[in-house]
C-alpha cells in the first residue's frame, strides 16, 4: 500500500461560503499512481467544515440559512467576550463560526475507484467557510494500490 499527502491552499471571500475542491482532490489523486484505496480529506481549522452535497446554488443558500438559525452570529456567546481573555488584537467575536462548524464535520473519506473518486451523480467535495473571508488550508491524503 502506498500513502501520498498534499495541503490545498484556498482564500476564501465570504463569511459563509462553499468551495467545491472535488476537482483539486481528483487532481491530487491523479498525480498518485493510486487506483484503488481512499482518500481522507481534513480541514485544519475550528471555522471551517467539509461536506459532500449537491453544488447547486439555491441549495448552498438554504444551507447558509439553515446554519444561520442554528447559530445566529447576533446572539450572545461567552467566547465573544474577547476582553476576558488573551486574544491577538484582530481577533473577531466567532462563537456562532465555531458552533456552526461543529454541527458539520472536519473530515471526510471517500473511496477511489479506478484512480476515480467514487462520488455520486450529484455529490460534490466542498469546503465550509464559516468565518471568512480567510486563507484555507486541507490535507488531502491518498492511500491504497496501484
Amino acid at each position: 500500500m502506498s500513502i501520498f499527502h498534499t495541503l490545498l491552499k484556498l482564500s476564501t471571500d465570504e463569511s459563509i461560503g462553499f468551495y467545491n475542491i472535488t476537482e483539486s482532490v481528483q487532481q491530487f489523486i491523479n498525480t498518485t499512481n493510486i487506483k484503488n484505496g481512499q482518500v481522507i480529506v481534513f480541514s485544519r481549522h475550528t471555522t471551517t467544515a467539509l461536506v459532500i452535497n449537491e453544488d447547486e446554488t439555491r441549495l448552498l443558500e438554504d444551507i447558509k440559512t439553515y446554519l444561520t438559525k442554528l447559530a445566529p452570529p447576533t446572539d450572545a456567546y461567552l467566547h465573544n467576550d474577547l476582553h476576558l481573555r488573551d486574544v491577538p488584537p484582530d481577533e473577531p467575536e466567532n462563537a456562532h463560526s465555531h458552533l456552526m462548524a461543529m454541527t458539520l464535520s472536519t473530515s471526510e473519506i471517500i473511496p477511489i475507484v479506478d484512480g476515480k473518486l467514487a462520488l455520486g451523480t450529484y455529490q460534490s467535495l466542498m469546503l465550509v467557510e464559516l468565518d471568512g473571508p480567510r486563507q484555507r488550508t486541507v490535507f488531502v491524503q491518498v492511500c491504497g494500490e496501484s
